[in-house]
């Protein structure tokens, strides 16, 4: 017996327990004979059995006890003078605070009174029922006064309830509320759920119908908390400096508060016209280091062409999500429409960003410093009755600022170009090959200097090329196919330029000959997919290291003239041309392209068939409304 004893007493440690006890009403377990030293326990196995409605049944005793006042041996007295019957033995084993208070050598012991002059009788009326039944009844109205409660009388589990009751229930009407309860009881899990909550939706709080009032009511460190959150989306800077200044002038805080809070705000994306009034006007941005932050952003704002250059914490959206630009396209191939898309990857949905300055084909477009760049292509002239279209080759470029949604027009390059390619090295753009107009193909290549603000004649290529692809690799460019010289013909070969040599070195053919097709760099390979002239749907990767080519599994059909961007380990192909009943047809669909597998599925539908479209990168909130 006294081994069954012994197990018993560990029962909740026992190793052949695999179900919690609290997890059913009856939990069984088997305990094997035992063998002792030098003999056996010969017996069948015994069989522990645990109820948890006899747990359940204790505590609905000790609650009838108390409704009918039975057997209390103590009164808890609260700060109006409520009273409250209760039972010593089972306070003791409800927090720490009763089973120190009520330990012997307190004078309270054999008190038959406990005066609690901090809680009001709300708050502990819900925590004696808590205690008495487990049970916890919590709303906005009586969240305070519990967690005063529950924090005082060290009633963790009651604590616990409040910060999931907050978690769970956070809204635009009350997360304000919730971050200054929790932050004024220290519920630090549900103190950073809020204060997440309200910097995530601080686009809608401040917006029309919102909860600016909240706002101005919230403690400082949630404030600060919420302004240092990366996702918030549908919100200017201005508003937010806004708010801190009247939250300032509403609140009386030491300079160096005022300055720690005032530093979450990126000057940088401010107008600099309202910068420097406010500066001029507002105490608070006064102070000698909050000034050092304005004139680094109104200083920021005389850049002009170096700001891709100069990008920082204070001069960046508030957001670390890159989405997909898709710059131009349309359906029918001389009529593109002239709009920047955003294509969302995570939520396989589509947002109008802004319109072109001119509407261009044949063009290309990248991303410095989370500014979009347009060059050149054919620009597009449609007539009124939208019968006649007339193209021109351009050399204009047009750079896009997300942070002010405007356009600005860049140095122009030194050539006319469409069909061409381009890439960003080490913040450099290259402008290379293609063709002027419906002219011989180029040879020449530029690259545009940022910091002289002009563009430079670099190497020119071995041939003149147009409808080549590009990408720039570990400090070198590399170039494959196109259609070279008078031949009109694709071609197979692939060229490399280091920047600080002056020629472009031949590499090893790809295997197919590929004009209108693309390339991008994914791990140590860099991979080529498609093309046209030719109906093949074939992709394959060169390894730099071995100056090779592999092929790999082909598409599913053939395509050309389409968007490509990397996202991550993944490949985007972005709509395209293909043959169709010897007609050019436009595609309707996005692809993906997985390299560890070598495979591709389609990822969502287009909002209508695309083709001539270029795609890059940039970093741009999500719309509150998506």
């Amino acid at each position: 017996m006294s081994v069954i004893t012994s197990l018993a007493s560990g029962l909740r440690a026992h190793p052949h327990l695999t179900t919690p006890l609290s997890s059913s009403s009856v939990c069984w377990l088997t305990v094997p004979p035992v063998a002792t030293a030098g003999w056996r326990l010969c017996m069948m196995s015994y069989f522990l059995v645990m109820s948890k409605e006899h747990g359940d049944g204790v505590l609905t005793q000790y609650q009838h006890l108390r409704s009918q006042g039975l057997l209390c041996d103590l009164v808890l007295v609260a700060a109006d003078g409520t009273q409250f019957p209760v039972h010593r033995s089972l306070l003791a084993c409800s927090g720490d605070y009763f089973w120190s208070m009520l330990k012997d050598h307190t004078c309270e012991f054999r008190a038959r009174r406990v005066e609690l002059p901090a809680i009001s009788s709300k708050g502990l009326e819900h925590i004696l029922d808590f205690i008495y039944t487990s049970w916890l009844s919590i709303s906005i109205s009586t969240l305070e006064d519990t967690l005063e409660a529950a924090n005082y009388l060290q009633v963790i589990r009651a604590v616990d309830l409040c910060t999931q009751y907050i978690t769970d229930n956070l809204s635009l009407d009350n997360c304000c509320f919730f971050a200054n309860v929790a932050a004024r009881y220290g519920v630090t899990d549900a103190l950073a759920a809020a204060n997440s909550f309200i910097g995530c939706h601080m686009g809608k709080l401040l917006g029309p119908g919102g909860d600016r009032s909240g706002l101005l009511d919230l403690n400082l460190d949630s404030l600060k908390c919420a302004l240092e959150v990366e996702e918030m989306s549908g919100v200017d800077e201005l508003p937010l400096l806004l708010l801190l200044l009247d939250w300032l002038e509403n609140n009386h805080v030491s300079t160096v508060r005022s300055n720690l809070v005032l530093s979450k705000i990126r000057f940088g994306l401010i107008p600099p016209g309202a910068l420097s009034w406010l500066s001029s006007t507002q105490p608070a941005l006064q102070t000698p280091f909050i000034q050092s932050l304005v004139v680094k952003a109104l200083n920021y704002h005389t850049e002009g062409p170096r700001r891709p250059l100069l990008q920082n914490n204070q001069t960046s959206l508030r957001t670390c999500t890159s989405q997909v630009l898709l710059v131009g396209g349309g359906f029918e191939p001389d009529r593109p429409n002239g709009q920047v898309m955003v294509f969302y990857p995570y939520l396989r949905k589509f947002n109008h960003l802004t319109d072109l300055p001119s509407k261009v084909q044949h063009h290309c477009a990248c991303t410095v410093g989370n500014f979009l760049f347009v060059l050149g292509g054919e620009i597009v002239e449609v007539s009124e009755d939208e019968k006649v279209t007339t193209t021109v080759s351009s050399n204009k470029v047009w750079r896009y600022d997300p942070r002010f949604r405007c356009w600005e027009m860049a140095p122009s390059m030194l050539e006319r170009r469409d069909h061409f390619s381009c890439c960003v090295l080490e913040g450099m753009i290259y402008a290379i090959g293609g063709r002027r107009g419906k002219g011989m193909p180029l040879d020449s290549v530029e690259m545009y200097n940022m910091r002289a603000n002009r563009w430079l004649r670099i190497t020119a290529l071995p041939c003149a090329i147009y409808a080549q692809a590009c990408v720039s690799y570990k400090g070198g460019v590399y170039l494959s196919g196109g259609v070279h010289g008078a031949q009109r013909t694709s071609s197979k070969e692939m060229y490399y330029l280091d920047p600080c040599e002056s020629q472009w070195k031949k590499c090893a053919a790809m295997s197919i000959a590929r004009s209108g097709h693309q390339m991008t760099a994914l791990g140590d390979k860099i991979y080529a997919f498609l093309g046209m002239y030719e109906l093949f749907c074939d992709i394959e990767c060169y390894d730099p290291a071995l100056n090779e080519w592999t092929r790999l599994r082909p598409q599913l059909s053939d395509r050309y003239c389409y968007g490509l961007v990397q996202i991550e380990n993944r490949v985007l192909l972005v709509g395209g041309r293909k043959w169709h009943n010897a007609h050019e047809v436009a595609t309707p669909n996005i692809l993906e392209y997985d390299p560890e597998s070598d495979s591709w599925k389609e990822v969502c539908k287009l909002p209508k068939p695309l083709s001539g479209t270029q795609c890059t990168l940039m970093q741009l909130p999500t719309p509150t409304e998506l």
